[in-house]
């Protein structure tokens, strides 16, 4: 029995799984848990208000002031590969100097959702993590 493309890889979403070292999810998996990933997720997907109809776009500039200590080399990698993954794009406005603003895609609004509560998470327990670094005798 012949089976289509598509077919293939319906199957083979079913046979994903990270804990094998052969897994392409293990690489997502990787580039998605990376700080700058995370935190350039949730600075656009925080632009904006639902009263003004939700995230906006933000300017490469925008992105770099909200994202303290991230280098220019650093932010400029992170957008490449979230917008070669499809979870971001990029659009320039031919302006003087170019306007190049960057927004998530529908792919890129459900991981944002499920990194949000990761990012709230640290900030929550850190407290809790140092006060434990501390009883083991580690500093930050």
């Amino acid at each position: 029995m012949t089976t289509t493309a598509a077919q293939r890889r319906s199957q083979a979403k079913v046979e994903y799984d990270a804990f094998l070292a052969v897994c392409p999810s293990r690489q997502l998996l990787a580039r998605i848990t990376d700080k700058w990933v995370t935190l350039v997720l949730c600075a656009l997907g925080g632009a904006g208000t639902p009263e003004d109809g939700g995230p906006r776009p933000l300017r490469y500039s925008e992105l770099q002031r909200h994202l303290a200590g991230v280098s220019q080399k650093m932010l400029t990698q992170t957008l490449r590969s979230l917008e070669r993954d499809g979870l971001v794009t990029r659009t320039v406005t031919p302006t003087v100097p170019v306007t190049v603003s960057y927004a998530l895609t529908d792919l890129g609004v459900s991981l944002q959702q499920a990194v949000r509560p990761l990012k709230a998470w640290a900030e929550v327990h850190m407290d809790d993590v140092l006060a434990h670094r501390a009883e083991n005798g580690e500093v930050g």
